[in-house]
Formats: C-alpha cells, sequence, structure tokens
C-alpha cells in the first residue's frame, strides 16, 4: 500500500508571501445559518445549509509551479504546463550544508546526485532539500537560503530535467545576492530559451524515507492565463 506524503505549505493569511506578492486574504461570506435564512430552509426546519468562503491570494504564493510566461514567455501561460511532466520518479537533493546566500553550482548538484549512488535518466522531478522550510513561518525564510544560478538549471535541464523544485520561497537566489551578482532572476530568465518549469515553497521534503525510488505528483491547477498555479505536491512512496 502506498503512502502520501505531503509536500505542501499551508496557505494561510499570516504565511510568508514573497516581496512584490500581496498577502493571502481567506475571508468567510455567509455562514450555515445566514444560506439558510436567504434560501428559506430555516423555516422549514432546517436552520443550517452551507458557507463559503472568498480566497484571494497571488498564484506565486505557497507551493506552486510557475509557468514559463511567468518570466516572459508569453505563449506559454499556465494551461500550457505539461501534466504529464508533473508526475513521475523523485530524486532528493540534499544541499543542506550550503550557506544562506550560497548558490547551488552544478557541481553541488553532482555531488548530490553521485552520494545517492544515482544516474539521472532524464524525466525525473528533482526536489532541492536546503532546509529554509524547517522556518518557512519566520520572516528569515525570504531571505536566509540559498539558490540556483542559471548554469545550474541549465546543468539539469541539458540532463533531461525539467520540472524542479525547491523548499526556499524562491528558485533563484535570494534579491540581494542577486543584486550583489549583477544577475537577477536567472532561472526565471530560463523559462525564455529552455523548455522546463521549477516549484518554490516545497516542504517536509525531510518526510521522504529515501532520496529516490519514489513518485511525485505536482498536477497544476487548470487556470487560463496566470503566470503559474499552485500544486497540491505529494510524494507517492510504496
Amino acid at each position: 500500500m502506498a503512502t502520501l506524503i505531503d509536500l505542501s505549505m499551508p496557505v494561510h493569511q499570516s504565511m510568508q508571501y514573497y516581496p512584490g506578492t500581496m498577502q493571502p486574504l481567506i475571508k468567510t461570506v455567509e455562514t450555515t445559518f445566514e444560506s439558510a435564512k436567504r434560501i428559506g430552509t430555516d423555516k422549514m426546519g432546517f436552520p443550517e445549509l452551507f458557507a463559503h468562503s472568498v480566497c484571494i491570494f497571488s498564484e506565486h504564493c505557497g507551493t506552486h509551479i510557475d509557468a514559463r510566461s511567468h518570466g516572459g514567455r508569453n505563449d506559454s501561460p499556465s494551461e500550457a504546463i505539461p501534466i504529464e511532466k508533473c508526475y513521475g520518479p523523485g530524486l532528493r537533493l540534499d544541499l543542506r550544508h550550503l550557506k544562506p546566500g550560497e548558490p547551488i553550482t552544478d557541481a553541488d548538484l553532482e555531488a548530490a546526485i553521485a552520494k545517492e549512488n544515482y544516474t539521472l535518466a532524464g524525466g525525473e522531478i528533482v526536489l532541492l532539500w536546503t532546509g529554509a522550510s524547517d522556518y518557512n513561518n519566520e520572516p528569515r525564510y525570504l531571505t536566509d537560503h540559498p539558490g540556483m544560478t542559471g548554469e545550474s538549471a541549465d546543468w539539469l535541464i541539458d540532463r533531461g530535467v525539467q520540472v524542479v523544485g525547491i523548499d526556499a520561497p524562491g528558485f533563484d537566489l535570494p534579491i540581494k545576492e542577486m543584486m550583489e551578482r549583477r544577475d537577477p532572476w536567472p532561472c526565471h530568465r530560463l523559462f525564455q530559451k529552455r523548455e522546463y518549469w521549477h516549484i518554490e515553497n516545497l516542504d517536509n521534503l525531510g518526510d521522504i524515507p529515501r532520496a529516490h525510488g519514489f513518485t511525485v505528483s505536482v498536477l497544476p491547477l487548470k487556470w487560463v492565463g496566470a503566470t503559474g498555479t499552485h500544486i497540491r505536491a505529494v510524494a507517492i512512496v510504496d
């Protein structure tokens, strides 16, 4: 029997959210009593009926997958994310030794893969375990994490990896370090020329009992015209 491991970050109004996006709003707009009164079932002996809420949030808060349009490839919005790429063999790479603000290089990736005695076959969904999600309810989550570079993302794509996720608020380095390198959001800019998709704000990667030999589901919502969508990321372990 398979075990499902939730890799998704909770979405709530006091969560940490990326600079430039909006604070999530989740608000009840009608209670069970109010709907019964509005429809008239309270007079039939059914004083409670149904409740509903309104949710307003950025497509880029919580655990989500970026569409290529997020980086300027406007002909590839959220509905163009291929679902067949979002379900497949998983590979978790342990990068917890890297310091906040430190780039994840292709050498780091190669060493992490070799440590697991694994050879990339192509088609894997690679999960980058930095450990930042351990404090994803704290303000430092937005600034204290390592991140990928355009070169290291290219390195994975060249080896057949098209979907990569990270347990940090951004796939690239934190904003301060990117500005110091004068290389802003290189992995997002890569969407313009490479066919790949990345996932941000993963959680609970340490709960996966092994580095490979499991399946990952990161299916996107069927939103039209968005630059990304929320996902319910799950590791499936036999």
